[in-house]
């Protein structure tokens, strides 16, 4: 496949934003102790910080985000409801209840439990008994709700994500990454809003028993409202936060720390970090043209390009000259290229982290060119060509 770097980008040289080469771009603007991470805005989907992103990790208790995916979907598409109950197997029981020694909401041997207690003793409590009764009730058992969670994962775009079971327990097989677990966080956020409210919720009695959110970043009056965390020997400790101020909400996903302290604290910089240190920024308008692609054997040499939408990006506050831009092609772009059709992409990197990508279409038609005009084009292609 051949790139061309489309010239110049006018509308971005006003923000200290060159056109590069494939060279790596600058090093990160924040560090971490994480071994893996990964921020993004909730609004538009912009990555403001990756590290190691998609190394694959064992989730453990992460794991619980897709099984409230799955539940979450069921209500939302009538499949369920919050008041249906589902019934305590000695499997759930003993697996992941009080004779456990792990995570639990304590449900009692053959009882009968709402759905909605169930979803807030694994939301708040991170309860494997929880997870246990609803995906036997779901699916007959764990292991067929363990596969309709990665097949839930594939339809909402998460590619690398394996489930073995609904609790995140130590599995072979079982993986994720933590850019799909912001990813996934993200889904949710948006999908299910009236549901989401529960990674929020700071405590939970049930059957007389209380038991505090077990997230550390809802303690730390920050305007934290989720998202779980989660422990395994190979991966270390992880988490999934979202904060919202002053109108903007970002989320990240967290992997590799060494203790409960390490994690709330890195992932609070993390956090903090990301809302204070980025300015939200249109750089294009509608239908402005943000560069031009070289045509071959065109009426003209090259067509505009544009976007279907105003292109905002976040500008780093106090490091704006680490934010670079590319336009990117597959060409020369063969004519005739139609209005209307997708050419490229403009590819925004923060640092060294490929932060936003932007689709971009042909601002105008340009036809077949003349004889004379498609040989020169031919001859150009023959002498060139090998240099891309």
């Amino acid at each position: 496949m051949k790139f061309r770097f489309a010239a110049p980008l006018a509308g971005l040289l006003g923000f200290g934003l060159l056109l590069l080469s494939l060279a790596p771009a600058a090093a990160q603007l924040f560090e971490t102790k994480a071994a893996q991470a990964f921020m993004i805005d909730a609004e538009t989907g912009t990555v403001l910080f990756s590290k190691d992103a998609d190394r694959p990790i064992q989730p453990a208790s992460l794991a619980k985000l897709m099984t409230m995916e799955v539940v979450f979907n069921a209500i939302k598409s009538g499949r369920v409801t919050l008041d249906d109950t589902f019934v305590v197997s000695e499997n759930a029981w003993r697996t992941g209840g009080a004779p456990s020694g792990t995570s639990t909401m304590f449900a009692q041997l053959k009882s009968t439990i709402r759905l909605e207690d169930l979803i807030q003793g694994v939301t708040v409590q991170a309860a494997n008994d929880g997870c246990i009764i609803i995906a036997e009730g779901f699916a007959g058992s764990e292991a067929n709700f363990a596969t309709e969670m990665t097949e839930r994962a594939r339809q909402i775009g998460l590619e690398k994500s394996t489930f073995v079971n609904a609790t995140g327990l130590p599995a072979d097989g079982q993986q994720t990454t933590v850019r799909e677990l912001a990813l996934l966080a993200l889904h949710i956020w948006r999908e299910y809003p009236d549901l989401y409210r529960y990674y929020g919720q700071k405590d939970f009695t049930w059957n007389k028993i209380t038991q505090r959110n077990r997230n550390p970043l809802l303690a730390m009056d920050i305007g934290a409202d989720g998202l779980a965390i989660g422990r395994s020997e190979a991966s270390g400790f992880g988490i999934v936060g979202s904060v919202s101020h002053s109108g903007r909400r970002v989320i990240a996903a967290m992997s590799g720390l060494a203790s409960d302290r390490e994690r709330a604290e890195e992932a609070r910089k993390l956090l903090d970090w990301g809302l204070r240190s980025f300015q939200k920024t249109e750089i294009f308008a509608k239908d402005e043209v943000v560069g031009e692609a070289q045509v071959f054997g065109g009426a003209k040499s090259g067509v505009a390009l544009k976007a279907k939408a105003p292109v905002v990006i976040f500008l780093p506050i106090a490091n704006r000259d680490k934010l670079t831009a590319r336009i990117v092609y597959e060409g020369p772009v063969a004519a005739p290229v139609e209005e209307g059709q997708p050419v490229g992409a403009l590819r925004v990197w923060i640092g060294d982290t490929l932060s936003q990508e932007t689709p971009l279409f042909a601002a105008e038609t340009v036809g077949v060119g003349s004889l004379p005009q498609r040989a020169l084009d031919a001859a150009k292609e023959l002498a060139v060509g090998w240099l891309r």
